[in-house]
């Protein structure tokens, strides 16, 4: 898995140059009828019989190994991909995925642009608030990524440095301090970084972009992103990933629109996938088997 960083980052470039270059990535083919995850009784106006009229659901992601992403082969891969592609064949629907801004994701679900957003997403308070978020899947925290000639040097004092994290991120949530602290965080990332700067990159895979490039000192990123795409063996051979300040457990979501019945239709698919074994086997091909929250 660790050689899949070059059709990644062409990947990158082609979404920058190209509105919705992931849009068109994968699709799954509609399965006959449902499974008794998706008998939820739905009305005219709920969210569920909206998709299902549609006949395909939309999910808003943003391109990074392990979860959503193209291969050496330029196929559309990842944990997330196949889990999605997974539960749209048991439901019985469509799913398409279209690349999106992460800063703009709620108002890109609440405009209906897409329908859910299924990307490595942590769960917080806040967007517990503003959207319906299913129940959590993989565990991750953040870790710092910067380059191993000078790690040295940025774990000794991070003051004055430039630290980049992906805009609207749990990562910028940490450092800006609008994500507060909770009884797992040993570090508090906010006050560890008050005397850096920081810079947003637009994505997870830009803000180490950033990193390489010598743009940014460091990164603070998804350990789930940063364990799959850097180190040896990757585009990213001249970089270590740190995790040494523990800022704090975080746990994956699916999130919808706010009040909608499809978050519930969808953990119950996810319930079923677990219980067929299909999960385990998609996250051990992804080495996520210890990330997952067993159901």
């Amino acid at each position: 898995m660790k050689k899949l960083l070059t059709a990644l980052l062409a990947g990158v470039m082609c979404v920058s140059l190209l509105t919705g270059c992931g849009g068109s990535g994968s699709s799954a083919p509609a399965a006959e009828g449902t499974t008794q995850a998706g008998e939820a009784a739905a009305s005219a106006d709920s969210d569920w019989a909206y998709i299902q009229d549609k006949g395909a659901m939309t999910i808003g992601m943003t391109l990074f190994a392990p979860m959503n992403y193209y291969d050496d082969n330029n196929e559309f891969v990842g944990f997330d991909t196949e889990l999605a592609n997974a539960v749209g064949e048991k439901l019985g629907i469509q799913i398409d995925f279209e690349e999106i801004n992460w800063d703009s994701k709620e108002v890109e679900l609440n405009s209906k642009n897409i329908d859910c957003i299924w990307n490595g997403m942590c769960i917080t308070e806040e967007r517990k608030q503003n959207m319906s978020i299913t129940d959590p899947y993989l565990m991750n925290t953040q870790a710092m990524v910067m380059k191993a000639d000078r790690e040295e040097e940025i774990m000794a004092d991070v003051s004055g440095l430039t630290v980049t994290a992906e805009q609207g991120s749990t990562g910028e949530g940490k450092l800006d301090g609008s994500i507060e602290d909770d009884e797992t965080v040993e570090v508090s990332a906010h006050e560890y970084f008050a005397n850096s700067n920081y810079v947003p990159s637009d994505s997870m895979a830009k803000a180490l972009l950033e990193v390489k490039s010598g743009t940014a000192d460091l990164a603070l990123v998804d350990s789930v992103c940063a364990l799959a795409m850097v180190g040896p063996d990757t585009d990213y051979s001249d970089m270590v990933v740190n995790m040494d300040n523990k800022f704090g457990d975080q746990e994956y979501g699916i999130a919808f629109r706010k009040g909608s019945d499809t978050a519930d239709v969808v953990s119950g698919a996810i319930a079923e996938l677990y219980a067929d074994g299909t999960v385990e086997e998609i996250a051990a091909k992804y080495g996520l088997s210890d990330a997952l929250i067993k159901k």
